[in-house]
């Protein structure tokens, strides 16, 4: 077993209690509005010894306990769970108010593009109508190409 690593007892060290001895006040100017005052009890002053041998002095300090905040009154899981029901109430009407009137928006703009089509369409079909042409009684076939077609595939 090597040395560094037996078990050694704990080491007690001596812990010294100094008490400062107080300044004389220092020498004040008559127009200064403030004047020192001793404190009321003088803080005992603690030294220790850390284990290299160096000397650590100082005051005891005490944490600052914070000021106890007011209670705040419970509120109930009741009164919580009806206040976010109105609001995801709220939420969802504004949401479906928001979505009929898009689809409102949409039936009017598929209506006019419907009524526009068949401005157009019909617009067609009069120039179609009332366009004096050349041949009046349907389609003109020429016979001749067809048959030649005939002949040419199936010859």
């Amino acid at each position: 077993m090597h040395p560094e690593h037996r078990p050694h007892p704990p080491v007690l060290r001596a812990v010294d209690l100094h008490h400062p001895t107080p300044l004389a006040p220092a020498a004040v100017v008559p127009a200064a509005p403030l004047a020192p005052s001793q404190p009321d009890a003088v803080p005992a002053v603690a030294s220790i010894v850390l284990p290299d041998g160096r000397v650590v002095t100082g005051y005891a300090v005490h944490p600052v306990q914070p000021e106890p905040v007011a209670a705040k009154p419970a509120v109930s899981r009741t009164a919580v769970n009806i206040a976010l029901a109105g609001v995801g109430f709220g939420a969802v009407c504004g949401g479906l108010f928001l979505l009929t009137a898009f689809i409102t928006a949409l039936t009017a703009f598929i209506t006019q593009l419907i009524i526009l089509a068949a401005v157009i369409f019909g617009g067609w079909i009069a120039v179609q109508v009332f366009t004096a042409g050349g041949h009046r009684g349907g389609t003109t076939v020429n016979i001749r190409k067809a048959v030649i077609k005939r002949n040419h595939f199936h010859g």
